[in-house]
């Protein structure tokens, strides 16, 4: 019996110094770092028209794929998949056809203005990370 209870001691006393270890791991991550820009999840869906209007600007900025594909009609939303998928075609895309430019006309792989759609159709449908 006493060893029973010594063990049951010890994994209480465990868990609570694992817990506390775990604390100020925990709160550090909730403060702010100066410099450092906030991780905003993304949405879990994107309105049909948004979706549509990042489309628009993509394939008007060159992107076949965007151009290629269907716009959303007959529902509100649709899943936060869609857009991210859209943008990601769309990057890459975009940096294989910009692959032979010089660095000083690139961001991000890219040109400047099709670096500008991207991130325009990605703010249209309220996506920050794709």
């Amino acid at each position: 019996m006493d060893r029973l209870l010594r063990n049951a001691l010890a994994i209480v006393v465990t868990a609570g110094a694992l817990g506390a270890a775990a604390t100020p791991v925990a709160l550090a991550a909730e403060q702010p770092v100066a410099g450092v820009r906030a991780q905003v999840s993304n949405p879990k869906t994107v309105k049909a028209d948004a979706y549509n209007q990042a489309r628009s600007i993509l394939a008007n900025a060159g992107s076949q794929t965007a151009a290629k594909s269907h716009p959303i009609h007959g529902k509100n939303d649709v899943p936060v998949s869609y857009g991210t998928g859209l943008l990601a075609s769309a990057r890459d895309e975009f940096r294989a056809a910009d692959k032979h430019l010089p660095a000083g006309q690139k961001k991000s792989d890219m040109s400047i203005p099709h670096y500008n759609a991207i991130h325009s159709a990605a703010k249209t449908m309220g996506i920050d990370r794709w």
